[in-house]
């Protein structure tokens, strides 16, 4: 349980899995209908008493259920899911893989975009989260405290995704993004590259994997890795730009690892038409392996996430607590791999 889960969370979740109004209303010192008033028809009771209520609910993560009364206590059948962005390709297997899954047993998914920057997720956590869903699905790890008070006060089965940790909301699959860094750093050392570098997007996951990155080529001995960090979501053009802001001041490097398959297309662009061959003279390493890594030329080597398998076990996982099967391992390591090609 999150420390962020107040002692009313804790107890709630405890008896029904939810926060309830009769909770809120206990914590103000109020009876439940004066609550109900408070929050749906404040102009009907005193400042003071939606004050007290008000306080009670941010301090429970309490989101009204917005669902008629008659359905409140109904299966919706209905899976939300967030990603940072519907436009990138790295989460579509995932959101693909999750749906199918999904539909098989029964359930439909409604999707959401966050975003990188200025995230949403909180605005649509509390949307999600006063429909009532079956579950809801997360990208990462990384929640702002109002946002996971919610999902614990919520009692509804949260599946994060796309990261790993050893004390998730409630259940996890995904992989190590440190462990991806300094196994790029490994297999570049060991086919002989000793000037790195990283070009990488400026969300939370892909900072660790630079910070693992330039961690592990510092414990290789290996000269400091410049690091050019670019907007998520990240794009060819952006992969481009860095190439070129890169080697305006380590011209030398001969290694350079991409936080997207994307931006590895960028700056493989820009390499040939600033003459530098790949990978005789530079080396470039994606990740995600898109659908068109192996079609480039030369084929891009990237880091291989099975995101199918990730919506597979997220589906998996809604299903069985929303159809009160037990869940004995909460965390899933999906892993991953690199996929070597003709670009190192």
């Amino acid at each position: 349980m999150s420390e962020d889960a107040t002692p009313a969370a804790r107890r709630a979740r405890r008896g029904s899995g939810a926060v309830t109004l009769h909770e809120v209303a206990r914590l103000a010192g109020v009876a439940p209908i004066t609550a109900s008033r408070a929050l749906n028809t404040p102009s009907q009771v005193s400042a003071e008493l939606v004050r007290r209520v008000t306080e009670a609910v941010a301090s429970t993560g309490y989101v009204p259920n917005r669902v008629a009364g008659g359905l409140a206590s109904a299966r919706s059948r209905l899976v939300a899911a967030m990603v940072p962005t519907i436009s990138g390709p790295v989460f579509l297997g995932t959101v693909r893989a999750l749906n199918e899954a999904l539909v098989a047993q029964g359930y439909q998914l409604m999707l959401g975009q966050s975003g990188y920057a200025d995230s949403r997720e909180d605005a649509l956590l509390e949307a999600i989260i006063s429909r009532r869903p079956d579950g809801i699905v997360l990208t990462g790890i990384t929640h702002s405290p109002l946002g996971r008070r919610r999902l614990l006060a919520s009692g509804i089965p949260v599946v994060e995704t796309w990261d790993l940790t050893s004390t998730p909301i409630d259940m996890l699959v995904g992989f190590s993004h440190s462990d991806v860094g300094r196994a790029v750093v490994n297999f570049l050392w060991a086919n002989g590259r000793r000037r790195l570098a990283m070009i990488g997007g400026d969300d939370e996951r892909s900072m660790r994997r630079q910070q693992a990155f330039h961690t592990a080529a510092q414990a290789a001995g290996l000269p400091a890795v410049p690091v050019i960090t670019v907007p998520a979501p990240t794009t060819l053009k952006s992969g481009r730009c860095a190439l070129s802001e890169l080697l305006l001041t380590s011209p030398d490097v001969d290694a350079v690892f991409c936080s997207s398959d994307l931006l590895a297309l960028g700056v493989m662009t820009e390499a040939r038409v600033r003459g530098v061959a790949v990978p005789g003279q530079l080396a470039v390493v994606g990740f995600g392996d898109l659908e068109f890594a192996a079609d480039l030329d030369p084929a891009l080597t990237t880091v291989r996430i099975d995101s199918m398998a990730i919506g597979r076990q997220a589906a998996q996982f809604i299903v069985d607590r929303a159809e009160g099967r037990e869940v004995t391992s909460r965390v899933v390591d999906v892993g991953f791999s690199i996929v070597q090609r003709d670009s190192t």
